[in-house]
């Protein structure tokens, strides 16, 4: 082997040698590695964004097919549940922000708490969303499984809600039909969101593992990054549900 070729080699075990970790083999930097990753972060969340808008579209253009029936249904909702959710999450955004900044700063115990106190927000919002459906089904207001047309061919048989909008009418049998639309879309968007807030806790419980462990904290912070985007992402699509299933037209 000659002198230059035993160099050339020796040099490269040596910067292979000097990588962190943290950092894929394929990758010549570490930066390179995270820009990389953010882009694909950044790809996928723009994939949910034209999957929910769909789901946005569609409730828009059937509440204006079946306005009545839309706003009756909405009446039936908790607004002081989804505000206790909101607020839920919008302090979760805050600790998840507050994990991100304890990673860059190489906080190792500020960096657990603030995971630990995200995962325990979304157990919480997860707890609030099981009332909330719990209500539906003794409501018989789950599409297709438990389903009435009493509350809105009557809505005096509902004192509840009634002595909230004592303005209610009764709806056409044939408008009434169409509140399961309302409820099926209902569902369908409340459902794939705590999806997605299922799927972010479980990853938190990784996280919180490896964070107890020493990770996150070693220089190496674009996964706690790209999580928080992934976090982040999930509660302004909840902000977007909020008004449009529990407050437009309330009144």
């Amino acid at each position: 082997m000659s002198d230059s070729t035993a160099i050339s080699n020796s040099a490269a075990a040596e910067t292979h040698h000097e990588h962190p970790p943290y950092q894929r083999h394929h990758f010549e930097t570490v930066e390179q590695q995270a820009d990389t990753t953010n882009f694909a972060m950044w790809l996928f969340l723009l994939t949910e964004v034209m999957f929910f808008g769909g789901l946005f579209t569609s409730y828009l253009i059937m509440r204006n097919w079946y306005y009545p029936a839309f706003v009756e249904a909405s009446h039936q909702l908790n607004i002081g549940w989804g505000t206790a959710n909101t607020a839920v999450l919008i302090m979760s955004s805050f600790t998840m922000a507050m994990g991100v900044w304890s990673a860059e700063t190489r906080r190792k115990g500020a960096l657990v708490l603030c995971l630990s106190l995200t995962f325990v927000l979304g157990l919480a919002f997860l707890g609030i969303k099981t009332i909330e459906y719990h209500e539906k089904w003794e409501k018989h207001h789950v599409p297709g499984l438990n389903w009435s047309d009493a509350s809105f061919l009557n809505p005096a048989s509902d004192p509840e809600v009634h002595k909230d909008y004592p303005g209610d009418q009764p709806l056409a049998p044939d408008m009434a039909q169409k509140a399961q639309m309302y409820f099926f879309l209902y569902f369908a968007m409340t459902g794939m969101h705590a999806l997605h807030m299922i799927i972010g806790i479980s990853i938190l419980g990784f996280m919180i593992v490896r964070a107890r462990a020493g990770a996150y904290t070693t220089g190496h912070v674009t996964y706690v990054e790209n999580f928080g985007l992934y976090w982040h992402f999930v509660d302004i699509i909840w902000i977007f549900l909020f008004p449009l299933l529990y407050l437009i037209s309330r009144h």
